[in-house]
């Protein structure tokens, strides 16, 4: 991707007289750094202020407005949280702030939850920096963007950019029982002795929901469902009943 060319084609966006503003937010001052490098190198763009946690954060952007915030996904310490309880809060306090994340994950389901969440661009940190240039003029140009590493997840998942295909949609009745169990503290043996079902059945219902969750792991699982409120969520309420030929081939 050549970012000078795309650089001097799409500074018009500064349509207002005046830099396009960023904050930048990541626990690892190396990286904060290169980000800020990257970005300040860009015509029109102004760095406004970088912090290494969520309290900083909020200080900069209560006292100074931005167009885009650039945030690290995993930046533990600050008195906001990290990871999406923090994305979904910069975009109901700052509705208008455009929102990228950066992430060492590759974890579908975190990446649903992120788009979900109203984040426009996504990067993996195995991914070069120069990217972040990319996804800060896509993002104003209305746009979503993902890096390479991030492209290819969302495409092999099938991962869409709307918001309300929540990803437990595409769970049976049975299968988000399970889940919405396990993410609250209980073994696949609890489960089963709870649901009266087989052990046998109760493993092969999660691992059922992981596959289509995209997910691998359950440490994975059961930090997807806490961020996702998996353990509160009310299937009566939320979603429409799946198929009865769904419940019925989870038995």
């Amino acid at each position: 991707m050549n970012l000078s060319s795309e650089k001097n084609d799409l500074d018009p966006l500064n349509i207002h007289g005046r830099p396009i503003r960023v904050a930048i937010a990541d626990d690892h001052p190396l990286l904060l750094s290169g980000l800020a490098y990257e970005l300040e190198k860009q015509a029109g763009v102004a760095v406004i202020g970088t912090a290494e946690n969520s309290t900083e954060l909020m200080k900069l952007l209560n006292q100074h407005p931005v167009d885009v915030v650039v945030s690290d996904y995993a930046m533990p310490g600050g008195s906001h949280g990290d990871g999406i309880a923090l994305f979904g809060f910069l975009k109901r306090r700052y509705p208008k702030t455009h929102l990228i994340a950066i992430t060492m994950m590759s974890n579908p389901g975190v990446i649903r939850s992120l788009i979900a969440q109203g984040v426009d661009a996504v990067l993996s940190k195995s991914d070069s920096l120069t990217y972040v240039a990319g996804s800060l003029y896509a993002v104003l140009s209305g746009k979503k963007f993902f890096s390479p590493s991030i492209q290819t997840i969302v495409k092999m998942h099938g991962i869409g950019a709307d918001p309300s295909a929540a990803p437990v949609n595409n769970l049976t009745i049975r299968e988000l029982e399970v889940i919405r169990l396990f993410v609250s503290g209980l073994t696949v043996s609890e489960i089963a002795d709870r649901l009266h079902r087989s052990k046998q059945t109760v493993s092969t219902q999660k691992m059922s929901a992981m596959r289509r969750l995209g997910i691998r792991r359950d440490a994975d699982l059961i930090k997807y469902g806490m961020e996702s409120n998996l353990a509160l969520y009310d299937e009566d309420s939320q979603r429409t009943p799946a198929p009865q030929a769904n419940v019925d081939g989870d038995r």
